[in-house]
């Protein structure tokens, strides 16, 4: 059962753990409806998982107090309840109380079914496939953002700025209000909803999804869009299923860099083209860092790249706070670094090492953020085998930014906050990414 070390990816316990969420109700994901009655050897195992996940988050934990929480008691509390469980799914909710009374992100549990193929090397498996296209839920409303070039979605004349009503013929508004209303105080909101959406578009890719919009006019329009494989290159890590990881760079606004990338995974291949791209702009008036829609990943790859502008030695991102010692986020300069303007778009579905990263540089002054507040699911985590062969995803320390704040639960607010707007998206405009240019023109 060893573990595997990340910086927690929000996207993973929002869309595959069973856990808590820190300001709302028990969430379980991923179980099969029917399933059949545990046996014996089955229920063993389960009562094996739920010490193991009770003495690891004893042991590790960096909170020897657990907040207030008495975790003997909670032992004694669930344990009896694991044993009456019949059903997995009965377990897996039991285990997922037993980790919601923590009030923390970043503790899930992740079923067998979904790595069945993991360690083969098969890759994303059924369901990888996407519509070709990126989703914000605003104000319970379903817009899409952007869409891929030369994809199905493109071709068919779907728009950003179209709003999403149905999903292969079920309406989305009951679902965006049910989740909206489930996670009405939490700041990750934005992260679920969005999350939420895709995972309906999602399915097997050459398959066809059928989407109802409304369109430009406001004219409700449907489109049988085929699912295709998603953009860049396949990553493993642990026991995270494979996700692609793409990069993007290209200059905007007469001589100003631009970069996004989905994930803070692969480094091998990111960090030297995420160099290249900052190198190349070495000129430039200024850089721009899209971390909108980016739910995570490594937290080092956070300080290598923060390297690439920060040039003063033993300057920190943050501090992490573990039961044994803290550990500093230290920036390792990488000479010769950008000296001009950065600004860095986040959204609410920017979490984890986005937002060390985001917030990291605005506390040293080295950026200037823009965007709306981010998802506040920063928990760096680790992820185990357990012996009924789920996984395990626990939090094994809280995070402080180097400005004193933390940012569990809170984010990183924006110095300039921009909302995108369905009239902005469909006049073809990126309000965020727009005031981000204003701003570095403006330091000329």
């Amino acid at each position: 059962m060893g573990g595997h070390w990340i910086f927690c990816i929000a996207l993973a316990c929002a869309a595959l753990g069973t856990g808590q969420n820190p300001s709302g109700p028990l969430i379980t994901v991923g179980q099969k409806p029917g399933e059949h009655g545990l046996t014996a050897e089955q229920k063993r195992l389960n009562i094996q998982s739920f010490e193991f996940i009770w003495s690891t988050i004893r042991d590790q934990y960096w909170d020897p107090s657990f907040g207030g929480v008495n975790w003997i008691d909670v032992h004694d509390e669930l344990g009896p309840e694991l044993e009456r469980a019949v059903t997995m799914q009965q377990a897996r909710e039991v285990m997922g109380q037993m980790m919601g009374r923590l009030g923390k992100s970043h503790f899930a549990i992740i079923p067998n079914d979904v790595y069945g193929d993991v360690d083969a090397g098969s890759g994303e498996g059924r369901g990888s496939g996407t519509a070709g296209l990126d989703v914000r839920v605003l104000d319970e409303h379903a817009l899409v953002t952007t869409i891929e070039r030369s994809s199905p979605a493109a071709a068919q004349g779907v728009h950003a700025g179209w709003e999403i009503l149905a999903i292969d013929g079920a309406e989305l508004a009951p679902l965006l209000r049910r989740l909206s209303a489930l996670y009405r105080d939490s700041t990750a909101r934005e992260l679920y909803l969005a999350r939420a959406v895709m995972a309906k578009l999602a399915g097997e890719a050459g398959r066809t999804v059928q989407v109802q919009f409304l369109d430009g006019a406001d004219v409700r329009v449907t489109k049988r869009i085929e699912r295709i494989q998603p953009q860049g290159s396949l990553a493993h890590f642990g026991y995270l299923p494979p996700m692609h990881v793409w990069i993007k760079s290209r200059k905007v606004a007469d001589n100003i860099g631009y970069v996004a990338f989905n994930l803070f995974l692969d480094p091998a291949r990111l960090m030297p083209e995420f160099g290249d791209a900052v190198h190349s702009c070495a000129d430039c008036a200024g850089v721009i860092i899209d971390l909108r829609g980016n739910p995570g990943g490594l937290g080092i790859m956070a300080m290598g790249m923060a390297g690439w502008f920060i040039e003063k030695p033993d300057q920190r991102l943050g501090t992490m706070h573990t039961r044994q010692a803290p550990l500093k986020f230290t920036v390792n300069p990488r000479l010769p670094t950008y000296r001009g303007p950065l600004a860095i778009l986040v959204d609410g579905s920017s979490g984890s090492t986005s937002e060390v990263f985001a917030g990291g540089m605005k506390d040293l002054g080295r950026a200037r953020i823009f965007g709306t507040r981010t998802a506040g699911a920063a928990l760096p985590s680790a992820i185990d085998r357990l012996p009924n062969g789920d996984a395990f995803q626990h939090a094994l320390a809280d995070y402080i930014s180097e400005g004193g704040q933390p940012l569990e639960g809170v984010g990183v607010a924006p110095d300039v906050e921009v909302r995108l707007t369905r009239a902005a998206l469909l006049a073809g405009r990126d309000p965020v990414l727009d005031a981000a240019i204003e701003w570095i023109h403006s330091r000329k």
